[in-house]
């Protein structure tokens, strides 16, 4: 970014949020605040089967706050689950959402708030500001350290049909508040603490090289690469050291800040087709992706990288442009596999005859639009080769 457009107008929107240890239990504080007649929880059966839906109900009992339970969600929240969800909040004659779990159940309140206000399919809203009018009162409980959906203005629904995973992106999707309560992390297991940590990652890295970065998102995005990258492998294996789950949650919250406001790029833009084509957890995309985005964008984006690095912990004094360029790209792949991602995309299930598909819808996801270089699609399935 040139030093004029450091002047430019900049926008910066974000929830209410509590964060701490027993956030979660304030719920029902702030469902009746909201004039709850009625909520709907929106969870799925993993978080409820480890207790935190409980804490939630409880917290609502003690308000006096009447709910329903809607868990049908999948780890890739679909489409129809969305519309489901909304049939049930509009029988049930609900007037406040509050979502429980990681990004799928976030994700899918939204969706159900979106439907349940604007009386359309879910699949009409695709896209940036596509959005009129703003959902129900929404209440989020995230129970994993990576996707920040309970601080942004993103949704991103599983188009079945399609196979293709879509963002909405807009206002209208920013939550009501967000109850961060780092506990809530403890029942992670290490693959999934390590996918959604590297999703956290992920964030922080696009929206610091965005083409809409600021200085309002570059000290959020600086600030949770440094968190992230630091306790990620200690996190992994101390799944119930509160004061490391706490530094992986503040580092999703910041990430989140960040690139809800400064949009993503490349990396999440081709992980929602490739997520989508063959129903893959979103992390583990992210980081078969990320190191080879990163090799690409890096020419254009030489010294925002080496400041990624050096959050990252790297010291790159003296080094040359081509040396930085390796010891990030090594660093990448190292952490990754210290967190044991270590698939390829052929090992999920990628053929080079699927690249042309994920690569046409690659390049027509709204994240593509901030990637700091623009690909033409043959750049994007260059790319997936050489993650292959």
């Amino acid at each position: 970014m040139n030093a004029q457009s450091q002047f430019a107008l900049r926008k910066f929107v974000a929830p209410e949020f509590v964060f701490g240890v027993g956030a979660r239990f304030l719920a029902g504080q702030y469902a009746r605040n909201f004039g709850a007649r009625k909520v709907l929880i929106v969870t799925d059966p993993g978080v409820t089967a480890v207790g935190w839906t409980a804490d939630i109900m409880q917290s609502l009992d003690a308000y006096n706050v009447p709910y329903t339970v809607y868990d049908k969600v999948s780890p890739n929240p679909r489409a129809h689950e969305v519309m489901l969800g909304a049939e049930l909040y509009r029988r049930e004659k609900c007037n406040v959402i509050v979502a429980v779990g990681g990004g799928s159940p976030i994700d899918c309140a939204k969706g159900i708030g979106i439907v349940c206000s604007n009386n359309q399919d879910i699949l009409t809203f695709e896209g940036i500001d596509q959005v009129d009018l703003p959902m129900p009162p929404l209440i989020c409980v995230p129970t994993t350290g990576g996707t920040a959906a309970d601080v942004s203005q993103f949704a991103i629904i599983l188009n079945q049909d399609e196979k293709v995973k879509f963002a909405i992106i807009s206002k209208a999707v920013i939550p009501d508040a967000a109850l961060v309560d780092p506990e809530t992390l403890t029942t992670m297991d290490p693959y999934l603490t390590a996918c959604t940590g590297i999703d956290a990652l992920a964030h922080g890295i696009e929206a610091f090289v965005s083409n809409a970065h600021s200085p309002f998102t570059d000290m959020h995005a600086l600030e949770a690469i440094r968190l992230i990258s630091a306790n990620i492998e200690a996190s992994v294996v101390n799944p119930t050291d509160l004061a490391l789950r706490e530094k992986i949650m503040q580092g999703s919250l910041e990430a989140g800040l960040a690139f809800s406001n400064a949009s993503l790029g490349a990396v999440h833009a081709m992980a929602h087709s490739l997520g989508g084509y063959l129903d893959l957890p979103h992390g583990e995309c992210n980081a078969m992706l990320l190191p080879h985005v990163f090799a690409y964008n890096h020419a254009v984006s030489v010294d925002r990288y080496r400041l990624v690095g050096e959050a990252m912990g790297l010291d790159m004094r003296g080094m040359v442009i081509n040396t930085q360029k390796q010891v990030v790209f090594a660093e990448f792949e190292r952490l990754r596999r210290a967190v044991k991602i270590s698939n390829t995309l052929g090992d999920v299930g990628v053929h080079r005859t699927d690249i042309p598909t994920l690569a046409d819808k690659a390049i027509k996801d709204a994240c593509m639009i901030t990637n700091p270089r623009q690909p033409t699609q043959r750049d994007i399935e260059v790319v997936y080769e050489e993650a292959l």
